[in-house]
């Protein structure tokens, strides 16, 4: 009789990625008729594998700050692409009116507002506090695609849309600067030294600049050597989606390289690669690209992110901070959205749907990591049980309204939400109707 000896830790790893792989193909399908999204579903694996008795690893930030930062960028770099790249709206002004809004107006008045909130009736000190409210306020441009618009070409851009995935993918490089101050706020307080100089013309002007020119530049080149060069040699020839990933890392390498935005650059690029040729088919092809890792790092995050819950990552709560994260949420967001929305040409109902649907997510992890690994912050396990609180509610409220509201927006404005059974985007997949 052979004997039984443990598996080999690899050759787990690859049966655990295998089973990974079919699940991210497979249950969007199996969750579109059921009360449930995929996320909910990925945390409950994750806090059911960590929870095994063998399951020794605790996947807390606070464990792994390094890596919390790094994978939560990278799924973070593929959403901006995949964002960028669906986008039929030509950029302008007036076209982009809502875009302005939310970012100029509802973006700074949340951050004010939750810090203001986290100061005050969290206690926090200042700095923190505009740490933990740079990270909350941007709308997630991972977990937000079920209130995105539809792949390239397809015509799936309404209102409310496009104006959340326009947000969704400017809204990161605008926080940025207010991470950015946090951290010198924080230098400050220390050291006393002057920082709203170097602030404002290196951390706004410089690297807000730098970041929209690199990324320009980028999806010019890349728009040129895809379309525009003989017909022999353009990468549009080869049908490879691939092309997608190489002008993401290249766009986000090249600007950080100079110490600008790189998430900035990365939307700025995409937004001009779709713009070389916006009716061509391959942008499809590099949309279902981006889609497919977005996809398979999201599952991977939110499973590590349930184990991190099943292990305690909330046990840092103190009394109250429930309280306020239902506020940020269900007050703060709402409340801020509708504001910079007045004036909007839209319906009461389209600007409800914008201002509800403020989905927080990967995009707050990164942030919170990014800014506790360059400054000291008292209680960082309080933080990140305040921003895995957040997250987690946020995941179950809209995971589990989506479906239904948007279903009803579109008969509301005389689409059919039926039209396309294409398989169902990345993000969200809530419960839909009988």
């Amino acid at each position: 009789m052979v004997p039984l000896l443990a598996p080999d830790p690899y050759i787990l790893v690859l049966t655990g990625v295998g089973f990974l792989i079919a699940l991210v193909a497979w249950l969007p399908l199996a969750l579109r008729r059921l009360p449930l999204s995929l996320p909910i579903v990925c945390i409950g694996l994750g806090a059911a594998f960590f929870l095994l008795p063998g399951a020794r690893l605790v996947p807390s930030p606070l464990d792994y700050p390094e890596f919390t930062e790094r994978f939560s960028e990278f799924v973070v770099i593929i959403a901006l692409m995949g964002a960028g790249l669906k986008l039929d709206r030509p950029f302008g002004w007036r076209r982009w009116e809502v875009s302005w809004r939310l970012i100029l107006v509802t973006l700074p008045l949340s951050i004010a507002a939750i810090t203001l909130l986290a100061g005050t009736w969290m206690g926090l000190a200042w700095p923190v506090a505009l740490l933990l409210a740079a990270s909350l306020a941007p709308t997630d441009p991972v977990l937000a695609a079920d209130v995105q618009v539809g792949p390239p070409r397809t015509g799936e851009e309404d209102e409310v849309r496009f104006g959340l995935t326009s947000e969704a993918g400017m809204n990161d490089g605008a926080a940025f600067p207010f991470v950015h101050l946090a951290i010198a706020l924080s230098l400050a307080a220390s050291t006393g030294e002057p920082w709203a100089a170097k602030w404002l013309g290196y951390n706004v002007l410089w690297e807000i600049g730098a970041g929209i020119a690199g990324g320009w530049l980028i999806g010019r080149a890349f728009g040129w050597v895809t379309f525009r060069i003989p017909a022999e040699t353009k990468l549009a020839q080869t049908g490879d989606g691939l092309i997608a990933l190489s002008a993401t890392f290249v766009s986000y390498g090249l600007t950080e390289i100079i110490h600008s935005y790189g998430f900035l650059s990365v939307f700025v690029t995409a937004l001009t690669f779709r713009a070389a040729h916006r009716s061509h088919d391959f942008h499809r092809e590099m949309h279902d690209v981006t889609e497919q890792v977005e996809r398979l790092a999201m599952m991977v995050l939110l499973l590590l992110f349930g184990g991190a819950l099943a292990k305690g990552l909330l046990s840092g709560l103190a009394p109250g901070d429930v309280v306020a994260a239902l506020v940020i949420l269900l007050v703060i967001r709402p409340a801020t959205g509708l504001i910079g929305l007045l004036g909007l040409k839209a319906s009461a109902s389209e600007k409800l749907t914008i201002a509800f649907f403020g989905i927080r997510g990967v995009g707050s992890v990164y942030y919170l990591a990014y800014g506790l690994n360059h400054m000291e912050a008292d209680g960082p396990e309080r933080l990140w049980a305040v921003t895995g609180l957040v997250i987690l509610v946020s995941i179950l409220m809209h995971g589990l309204t989506v479906t239904p509201i948007m279903r009803l927006l579109d008969r509301r404005h005389g689409r059919d939400p039926d039209a396309d059974e294409a398989t169902p985007p990345p993000g969200f997949q809530g419960p839909a109707a009988d």
